[in-house]
């Protein structure tokens, strides 16, 4: 025990404060790295809190050089939103937004998607991560797994909205990722995400039930038909996935 100044005062109080000290940095250490995603938040209620937030809400940015040569700080301050279409249901902050318009084009709900980088997301090797296997030439489907290219597919209204041309694959994974459904009424390709299709091989079909088959042609369409950027990527992820709540008027009300 030490005596003295200050008193009574032994090992275990200076460890015990010292632990104080320290974890009290350490929580404030991370609530400042845990700000560097999705941060800033905006407030609706208090517009002003958005413009002064200072360090000890938010931290300064940090540097991250990407293999691709390409450097981004975090937390950034982007300016740009993800476009959507809808408005607030009551008027106090916070308030839950229904799609306006058109609501697989919305943008909200099961339909939206972030702003990711308009290019193709890039393998080890430097090639597109996910590939047409008409340009994947190293690849194949496996004989037992089944092929599905020439399937008929169909919506979930059961009409035909085409078949399938071609399937696309993840060459870091060698898994499939898309269908490419070329549409019987002409009107184009489109690329379906694997995970909402139902292919059924003693039937000779696919079945989309997120989508009705008149809904296939409203798809967002690639810029080059042989890639697809990481933008892109989400764009008809979200189209498609919005069908599961708002293709049809029945699906949007509850069961109850």
């Amino acid at each position: 025990m030490v005596r003295g100044a200050l008193g009574h005062l032994d090992v275990a109080q200076i460890v015990l404060y010292t632990f104080w000290l320290f974890f009290t940095g350490l929580v404030f250490w991370l609530r400042q790295e845990d700000r560097r995603e999705g941060y800033p938040l905006e407030s609706e209620g208090v517009p002003q809190f958005n413009k002064d937030r200072g360090f000890l809400l938010i931290p300064r940015p940090k540097i991250f050089r990407l293999s691709n040569g390409d450097v981004i700080e975090a937390p950034r301050f982007d300016e740009a939103q993800t476009p959507y279409s809808a408005e607030k249901t009551e008027p106090w902050p916070g308030a839950p937004i229904a799609p306006k318009g058109d609501p697989m084009l919305a943008g909200v709900g099961p339909g939206a998607y972030n702003l990711r980088p308009d290019k193709p997301y890039n393998a080890l090797n430097g090639e597109d991560l996910v590939q047409p296997l008409r340009k994947a030439k190293h690849f194949r489907l496996s004989p037992e797994g089944g092929n599905p290219i020439g399937l008929t597919v169909v919506g979930g209204d059961n009409n035909v909205a085409g078949k399938i041309k071609d399937v696309w694959v993840d060459i870091s994974e060698a898994v499939l990722r898309y269908y490419e459904v070329e549409l019987a009424d002409g009107a184009g390709n489109i690329i379906v995400p694997v995970y909402f299709a139902d292919v059924s091989f003693s039937k000779r079909r696919v079945v989309v039930k997120a989508l009705l088959a008149e809904q296939f042609a409203k798809a967002p369409r690639l810029a080059n038909p042989d890639r697809i950027t990481m933008l892109e990527e989400d764009k008809l992820s979200a189209y498609v996935a919005a069908g599961t709540l708002y293709s049809t008027a029945e699906r949007v009300e509850p069961f109850i």
